[in-house]
């Protein structure tokens, strides 16, 4: 009978270029959720940070329908009384369309320490320019 492979501790993490242009939001969150949790590699293990680090370009051109920019909704509270505070998503992808994207990929990630570990490891640019360049990311395949 074969054991299981069970990988101990971290591995060590590449770059990942993901150009956004031209994508829908979801499978473009489920990509890069996919990359970071490590689920593109043959020693996967739950519960193990061995993600690689993904950089995102061109967030500001996610293909997004109308009707989806109208109706879609981001909500945050202040916890005082009457502190709901609510962007729809026309307006986040005007001023900030990162947060769209780090909004979508959280909510695919573990709600737990390992989830805010990894998503650290996102690194999201509204334009083509990104400062990682020393990292040699490799375009995401």
């Amino acid at each position: 009978m074969d054991k299981t492979y069970v990988l101990k501790g971290k591995q060590e993490s590449g770059w990942i270029l993901v150009d956004a242009s031209n994508q829908g939001l979801g499978r473009l969150a489920t990509q890069i959720s996919r990359y970071l949790l490590g689920k593109h590699k043959p020693t996967f293990t739950p519960g193990v940070e061995m993600g690689d680090y993904v950089v995102v370009v061109n967030a500001s051109n996610l293909r997004l329908t109308n009707e989806r920019m109208l109706t879609k909704f981001y909500y945050r509270h202040s916890n005082y009384p009457g502190g709901l505070k609510t962007v729809s998503l026309r307006d986040q992808m005007q001023k900030h369309p990162d947060r769209v994207i780090r909004a979508a990929v959280w909510g695919m990630l573990p709600h737990n320490k390992l989830g805010r570990r990894l998503i650290k490891k996102l690194k999201i640019y509204a334009g083509s320019e990104h400062p990682h360049e020393a990292q040699k990311p490799v375009p995401a395949a």
